[in-house]
Order: C-alpha cells, then sequence, then structure tokens
C-alpha cells in the first residue's frame, strides 16, 4: 500500500486571523509549497454521519475571489457528484445553481459599481 501526504500551513496574524496559506503534496511535481488564499477542506465521518470542515480564507483575498472560489468549488462537487452517483438531474440542478448564484454576484457588482 501506497501512502501520500498533503501538508497545509497557515500564517496567522497576532488576532489569528490567516495572513498566508501554503501547501504542498508528496505526489506533486511542483519544488516548493504553493501559496493560496482561501481553502476549504471537509472530512465526513461515517460513524457520526457528520462533515467536519476548516474553511480559512486570508485577508487579502477579494469579495470577487471569494464569488469565483465559490462558483468554481460549486462546480466541481457537481462533477464529483456525479463521478460518485451518475445522478445527472441532481447534478444539473447544482450547477444551474452554481450559475445562478454567480449572475446574482455579477449583478449585484454592476449595480454597487453605478452607486
Amino acid at each position: 500500500m501506497r501512502q501520500s501526504s498533503i501538508n497545509i500551513e497557515v500564517l496567522l496574524d497576532a488576532d489569528r486571523v490567516p495572513e498566508q496559506i501554503s501547501w504542498n503534496a508528496t505526489d506533486t511535481t511542483a519544488d516548493a509549497a504553493r501559496k493560496a488564499k482561501a481553502m476549504m477542506l471537509a472530512f465526513w465521518d461515517g460513524t457520526d454521519k457528520t462533515a467536519m470542515r476548516i474553511d480559512l480564507w486570508t485577508k487579502d483575498m477579494m469579495v470577487d475571489e471569494m464569488a469565483d472560489f465559490f462558483y468554481q468549488t460549486f462546480m466541481t462537487m457537481a462533477e464529483t457528484y456525479h463521478r460518485a452517483t451518475q445522478d445527472q438531474a441532481l447534478v444539473s440542478d447544482m450547477k444551474q445553481f452554481a450559475k445562478d448564484f454567480y449572475a446574482k454576484f455579477r449583478e449585484q457588482q454592476l449595480k454597487a459599481n453605478k452607486a
């Protein structure tokens, strides 16, 4: 059996707010740790039937970047669900939600920029 590791480091300020997130993995071709402005990590506890999550973002994560991050996460979650279940109807609903979410965000941004 083969083992692989993913390492995540979070640099916090004095108020424990993330300033920097970096990660690396044993199965990557990257020579150095990669930086990220945000992360979402979820584990499924089969015994308790609960999701355990870590959601972090740095101070310099912009709102438009967060919207992009969520849109892409919703879309990849839909693809993952499709691979696991082959339930195209629910996958289509999830992707439509992601598109509606992003369209509403863009609409709000346009209104805010006009004001």
